[in-house]
């Protein structure tokens, strides 16, 4: 039987894994063979703790049990450990060696299944495709990076230790800088806050690309990404983060226009709390989807904004959450009431009138609105960027997930990963407050 020989590459990265940081991001073009060596160091791990627990997470649970489950852990096991015999658990998605040691295949949309996955500890967590996955589900998971366990006696005697360190591994075809994983890996701050890494050695980065795995791939396979973007090239075949979207309607950092006229990005806009003006009005904004609350749909948007009496508009909160809909509507209603708002907005996109239905039935006295989509998200959201562009809008706090929703937004539409739907709030939410033909009568309150 053929045994796999690692590319230099890989047996680069294989180092790396093995190195003393403790979390490791291996970016980089499509078809690398970042997941396969990232398969298989942490079958080695498994082999080296008896009784060990390892989890290998995609945002989608449909998805890691194509691509992983059925595809890259069979080939790995067959390729890299052929005498090795292991019991594939076909009911819970697990993997058994005969030590003991599992690996578990998880989706993180599946919310019954990462309750029970994350009811354990383990001493390995992949974050597969992690471009996709949302910094606060990867914060949730490390929770449970926490087994202790011993060293096979071999292999203690071996390395001078007695127990397995902990180790978290991520892979991507690098998005924007907007994305976590370059705040982590690369600008060494934490996502969201942007405070500098207590410890900036335990994160570490390599890329690996398609032209590092040239061996295993068909010669047209280059063909085929010489033939896209140059933006698609950049992120699937040189495997770096793009400065921003070409095209966004919003960007994090200031922009010069063709003009010579700088416009202001979000971060220059951005303020604190202790610096937010009274509000003249106050809206909660919801777009809803056809989501159970499950974890398998889109996420409900909500957003909270405000129209200070400077007449500027103000984002004050990022509520997005994965409800059912009677969930989702008392959070809006809640909202609602927290923030002495005046009234809630939501979009009419599925239902008829369930939407107003879900409301009323959290609190049939909360003033409500609906509004229907009648142009596209792109059209409806252009409006609200120039108000932007004039710096007519800020940011009261950081909203890590929206603002990248935002940054993904083009004319020609959202490029992000699923549904912009915390981005589609707040187009809604400056809408009625700033672009509406028709203001409600305006009331001072201070906050």
């Amino acid at each position: 039987m053929a045994v796999a020989r690692l590319t230099a590459k890989q047996r680069e990265a294989n180092r790396l894994l093995a190195g003393p940081a403790r979390n490791i991001m291996l970016r980089g073009g499509s078809r690398s063979g970042k997941t396969f060596i990232l398969v298989r160091a942490i079958i080695q791990r498994a082999i080296n703790a008896p009784e060990s627990r390892h989890a290998i997470f995609r945002f989608r649970f449909n998805h890691a049990k194509t691509s992983v489950w059925s595809d890259t852990l069979p080939k790995v096991l067959k390729l890299c450990f052929p005498r090795l015999l292991v019991r594939f658990d076909k009911t819970d998605f697990y993997v058994e060696l005969p030590n003991g040691s599992q690996i578990w295949i998880a989706g993180l949309d599946d919310k019954e299944r990462v309750e029970k996955i994350l009811g354990q500890e383990y001493a390995t967590l992949y974050f597969n495709e992690s471009s996709q996955i949302p910094w606060g589900s990867v914060e949730t998971a490390m929770s449970r990076l926490a087994q202790k366990c011993e060293l096979a006696p071999e292999i203690a005697q071996a390395t001078g230790r007695q127990f397995l360190a902990l180790k978290a591994y991520f892979d991507c075809n690098p998005p924007s800088k907007l994305h976590w994983s370059y705040s982590l890996f690369r600008a060494k701050a934490k996502p969201g806050t942007k405070e500098a890494l207590p410890n900036p050695a335990d994160y570490a980065e390599m890329k690996v690309n398609p032209a590092d795995n040239a061996d295993n791939l068909p010669a047209e396979y280059f063909d085929v990404l010489t033939s896209m973007s140059a933006a698609k090239r950049l992120r699937f075949e040189a495997g770096e983060w793009a400065s921003e979207v070409n095209g966004a309607l919003w960007a994090l950092e200031d922009r010069t226009a063709p003009d010579g006229k700088v416009m202001p990005g979000i971060d220059s806009l951005r303020i604190t709390p202790n610096q937010m003006p009274e509000m003249r009005r106050i809206v909660v904004s919801v777009d809803p989807s056809g989501t159970r609350g499950d974890g398998g749909g889109d996420d409900i948007g909500i957003v909270v904004a405000g129209l200070g009496i400077d007449g500027r508009g103000y984002a004050l909160a990022d509520e997005t959450c994965q409800l059912s809909p009677e969930g989702w509507g008392r959070r809006a209603v809640e909202l609602y009431h927290r923030w002495g708002a005046d009234r809630i907005v939501a979009e009419r996109n599925f239902g008829g009138d369930m939407v107003r239905f879900t409301v009323a039935t959290a609190d049939k006295k909360a003033a409500f609105k609906e509004v229907v989509a009648s142009r596209g998200k792109a059209v409806r959201a252009e409006p609200v960027s120039a108000l932007y562009e004039q710096g007519r809008v800020s940011h009261v706090g950081v909203f890590p997930d929206l603002e990248d929703e935002m940054c993904n937004f083009t004319a020609s539409g959202f490029i992000g990963d699923g549904s912009p739907d915390r981005a589609d709030a707040l187009v809604w939410a400056m809408t009625e407050l700033m672009l509406a033909h028709e203001a409600a009568p305006p009331r001072v309150r201070t906050l």
